[in-house]
This record gives structure tokens, sequence and C-alpha cells, in this order.
């Protein structure tokens, strides 16, 4: 079954870097958003079985969104991986409190990408 994952950083190397690992899985396709409020707009177009979430962010950042998703009736079941820096450890629990699945550190290591993927969305 195909899976579809939602990609949200404004850094476009992390973005390319995600769906790189991504295009390895056969079955999995992505879309990208540069900030929260473009993520926002996707998750109204199409499902997500899974969202990858920078916290720091232009317009709606990552713990926003993430808030957003979990209070929502129609996202609040997709899983979402935090994606941040060793330097924003208060928010990776805060993210964690709201909801988030799990986190990936920033500079992101491949194979830590591709395990969570795998448990994730399988």
């Amino acid at each position: 079954m195909l899976k579809r994952i939602l990609i949200v950083d404004d850094s476009e190397m992390t973005r390319r870097l995600i769906s790189t690992a991504i295009r390895r899985f056969g079955d999995i396709e992505y879309e990208e958003a540069k900030d929260g409020f473009e993520a926002i707009q996707k998750l109204a177009t199409k499902e997500f079985d899974l969202l990858f979430v920078d916290i720091n962010m232009p317009n709606i950042n990552g713990l926003e969104l993430i808030d957003y998703c979990k209070q929502s009736d129609h996202y609040h079941a997709i899983p979402i991986v935090i994606i941040s820096t060793e330097d924003s450890l208060k928010d990776q629990e805060k993210g964690l409190a709201l909801g988030a699945a799990d986190f990936l550190m920033k500079p992101i290591q491949l194979d830590r990408l591709i395990e969570v993927i795998k448990h994730t969305i399988g």
C-alpha cells in the first residue's frame, strides 16, 4: 500500500536529505513544505501517513504545527517526527509532550532516518 510523507522544514538541504532517504523505499511518496503554514495547506489537500517537522521555522513553527495536528480531529493520528538541533532540547521535550512520536537530531544521520521511517510506517 502506498504511503505518503510530508517533510516540513525551511532548510532545503534537510528536505533534500530526507527525500533522498525516502526514495529508497519504493512504496512511499513525499511532499515538501517550507513552513507550518504551507504544511497546513498541504494537509488539507491530501492524506499523509507521517510528518517530519522542523521546530524552528518562520510563520507557523514546528511546535505550533504539532499542537495544531494533535488537536485536530482529522490529523491527530498522524505520527510526527521532530527535526531539531541539539541546542533545542527543551523544544524537543515540548514537541514530544504535545504528541510527537520521535525526534531526529540535526545533522541527521541517514541510518537513523531510515530506521525511523521503517519503525513509524513500516
